[in-house]
């Protein structure tokens, strides 16, 4: 990853006291507009034995008893008669709540509400009962209710009960005080109201990059009116064995967000919108797709403040607010939270239908809220910051930051780690997720204090997690702190990883570049220097050439150099190391022999993905960024699939990339269980010393008896190759050839007639299958 109570005007308004206690409960807080930012103005309550009231207001006090949670209880209500002119605002009863389950819940008596803060001196709960139906949530104010650390406090978690709150539509937040020692790790201002952590939902503007609400605000909320999700009588979970996956990492919003894509334009860039392009994926083959962050995120985050970024939207959404909301501005319609979450769940469901497994790229190694210089405080900083960002007491307190973004996320302290597990867990149950890629992962790996740990406690959590069993695990094993650990992540049998030796392997020799061919021979027979260790396999390597971050596959053939300049930032950011080659021109040309080499590359690095591939989307009809190799801030084409440019390459480039996942799927001779010995390949080279030696030829056996022969030729000249004998009653068909023109580049049955050579043509490769 790079990058990255209005004044009051009821009457008879009640306000509620804690059973027993001799606190009244505080204040209105209103907004002249939500969206626009909360702005405040009071009524005082006094605590004191004789309430004093604004002089504008009488109270009178009732004592009621009330049966809480088995017990008797006296409950304390405070009626205040407001000013004339006013609507009446409800009541309610308020008791001590239970520190368990986190977040908001419903319970006998009402909606409890529990937050950690191990540090905090003062929480204050902030509700805002919207008007049912109001869409944009401008009307109502907000009530605070301050828990008492004697009443609403058990350990270090802070809980009240409600009772009489609406079961839907009631957006809430929390105002949290404490030590003001920044030195210390302590970041705390009772002037914001911040995000539950658990909460299951957050709403916020309600359309994705609607610059009229840029500076909206988010606050949780919870449904407990709703029925739970039909999934279907029929309905049942993919269960792809690991080595079967072909993943296809893509973006909910870029996929469908172009006008091209021809839905209305309601569901253009939602979960809706995906659904409708399943038979795209169908008919390209893939069966897992791995999404882009779905976690809440704002995209707004870049224009908050001026600086180079300010013109940009973020697109790619590894910049997390709650890590257990789906993106609401992905539902259709700008429906919120509640819709989108249900959207969500029709998303996978539709999926999980067509065979098609969901993986969520995860990004729990930071979060939203920067570093101290421009700080965005939503949620965690203000809760407990020295609990949930790594920091550095020797140094005044200073956020760690091995993400690249500002801050770290405290992975392994106890209670950030079940944090992350709960959170993980909820996906699983909740929305049926098959599995998660873990972003910047290596940070995961670190301690409290950002050192590398042997055996990570939420790693190996994660790995022996019951609910978590049936999942695929897969860590992106590198972070910005320099932990590289491509092979040797943690993982207790259990991990996989986005396998980036393989990515560089593979561009480095088909690109050209000598000394390369026993890289690439080891990474396409399954890196087993790397992943042959206790009981791990070659499906613990997710194979790639191309990911979101970097160069499409396009881009990769077209350019030698990053062009970013559109991001703002000078050309500083986005990878260097691309190991890319323009194949003679830098960027579009019209010359025809540059172009037809560029698709013959691109094909060469799609046949020469093994074992379990993964593939960026819009790579199957070719891409362009036009060189941006980090383009997370662009809501347009650079980043939108282009699906006119889909169907003028369908029966050309897309045709090939689809054939060759399915011929893939249907021989099981390139997804190995094991790793592969001499009975499974036999390497037809006797030049491996060679630096310059650019030409790799082999067989592959499938012990039922077919037989793949495959040779990858990166010279600038044709390679006359011997081609070995065909196993007995059998003769080679040619199914490959990336020289020829389509539709003979790819021929499904194959062209019989192959000799005993074959002129293998410059930068192309063949495919051969016994029958």
């Amino acid at each position: 990853m790079l990058h990255s109570s209005f004044i009051s005007k009821s009457n008879g308004t009640k306000f509620p006291s804690f059973a027993s206690a001799n606190a009244t409960l505080s204040s209105f807080r209103a907004s002249s507009h939500f969206q626009m930012g909360l702005k405040w103005s009071r009524i005082a309550l006094s605590s004191s034995s004789g309430q004093r009231l604004s002089s504008k207001a009488r109270s009178r006090v009732k004592h009621r008893t009330a049966n809480v949670y088995g017990r008797q209880a006296r409950e304390r209500v405070l009626e205040e008669e407001a000013p004339e002119m006013a609507e009446a605002t409800p009541s309610f009863k308020i008791f001590p709540g239970q520190a368990f389950p986190l977040g908001a819940s419903e319970v006998d008596n009402g909606i409890n509400f529990a937050i950690f803060s191990q540090h905090a001196t003062a929480v204050t709960l902030c509700l805002s009962l919207p008007q049912r139906g109001e869409l944009d949530m401008l009307a109502g104010g907000m009530i605070e209710f301050s828990l008492d650390p004697n009443l609403n406090k058990t350990g270090d978690i802070w809980h009240i009960c409600i009772e009489d709150l609406p079961r839907s539509n009631v957006l809430y937040g929390y105002r949290i005080d404490g030590p003001k020692d920044s030195d210390k790790g302590h970041r705390f201002d009772s002037n914001n109201v911040l995000i539950d952590p658990y909460a299951k939902l957050v709403e916020g503007r309600r359309n994705f990059g609607d610059a009229k609400h840029k500076l909206s605000k988010f606050l949780g909320t919870y449904d407990f009116d709703s029925l739970p999700f039909d999934w279907g009588e029929d309905y049942k979970l993919p269960n792809i064995p690991e080595r079967e996956l072909v993943v296809y990492e893509m973006n909910v919003r870029a996929f469908t967000a172009d006008e091209s894509s021809c839905l209305d334009q309601d569901i253009r860039g939602t979960y809706a919108g995906l659904i409708e392009k399943i038979p795209h994926l169908l008919e390209l083959g893939i069966n897992a797709v791995e999404l882009l962050p779905v976690f809440e995120f704002d995209e707004f985050e870049f224009q908050r403040r001026p600086n180079p970024r300010d013109h940009m939207i973020n697109t790619w959404g590894y910049s997390t607010i709650n890590f257990f909301a789906p993106m609401s501005r992905y539902g259709s319609g700008g429906g919120g939270a509640v819709s989108a979450s249900r959207e969500f769940k029709e998303m996978v469901k539709a999926l999980h239908g067509a065979g098609i497994e969901v993986i969520l790229d995860v990004v729990y190694n930071h979060t939203n809220e920067a570093d101290d210089k421009h700080p965005y405080t939503t949620s965690f900083r203000g809760i407990d910051n020295k609990v949930y960002y790594m920091v550095d007491l020797n140094n005044k307190g200073q956020l760690l930051n091995f993400s690249g973004c500002g801050n770290t996320f405290n992975c392994n302290h106890p209670v950030v780690m079940e944090l992350i597990l709960d959170s993980l867990r909820h996906w699983v149950v909740e929305y049926h997720i098959d599995g998660f890629r873990f972003d910047l992962a290596s940070v995961l790996c670190r301690g409290t204090d950002g050192s590398p740990l042997g055996a990570p406690p939420l790693i190996r959590a994660i790995a022996k997690d019951a609910t978590l069993s049936r999942c695929k695990i897969i860590a992106e094993p590198w972070d910005c702190g320099g932990l590289y650990l491509v092979g040797s992540f943690p993982n207790w049998d259990r991990w996989a990883e986005w396998n980036g030796k393989y990515r560089d392997d593979l561009r480095r020799f088909i690109k050209g570049d000598p000394g390369m061919k026993g890289a690439f021979a080891t990474r396409v027979s399954g890196s087993a220097d790397l992943y042959r260790k206790n009981k791990r396999k070659p499906y613990h390597s997710v194979n790639f050439v191309i990911a979101h971050d970097g160069f499409t596959l396009r881009d990769l053939v077209s350019y030698n150099s990053k062009h970013n300049e559109a991001n703002g930032e000078g050309g500083n950011d986005g990878s260097n190391d691309n190991f890319s080659w323009n194949c003679g021109f830098e960027g579009e040309t019209d010359n025809v022999d540059i172009i037809a080499l560029r698709f013959r590359q691109m094909k060469n690095f799609h046949l020469a993905l093994m074992g379990v591939p993964m593939m960026l989307m819009g790579d199957e009809y070719g891409h362009t960024r036009y060189g941006n190799n980090n383009s997370y801030g662009h809501d347009t084409a650079l980043n939108n699939f282009q699906w006119q440019q889909l169907n003028a390459r369908k029966s050309d480039h897309f045709r090939f990339f689809s054939e060759v996942i399915h011929y893939r799927q249907k021989h099981r001779v390139f997804s190995h269980e094991n790793f592969l010995d001499r009975s499974d390949v036999t390497w037809h080279e006797d030049n491996w010393d060679n630096p310059d030696s650019k030409f790799l030829a082999f067989t592959l056996h499938d012990k039922g008896g077919g037989e793949i022969y495959l040779a990858f030729n990166a010279h600038d000249f044709f390679v006359k190759v011997s081609i070995p004998p065909a196993p007995p009653k059998r003769r080679w068909f040619r199914v490959v050839d990336t020289n020829l023109a389509s539709p003979d580049d790819f021929v499904g049955e194959g062209v019989p007639g192959i000799g005993s050579t074959y002129n293998v043509a410059p930068y192309s490769s063949i495919l051969l299958e016994a029958k």
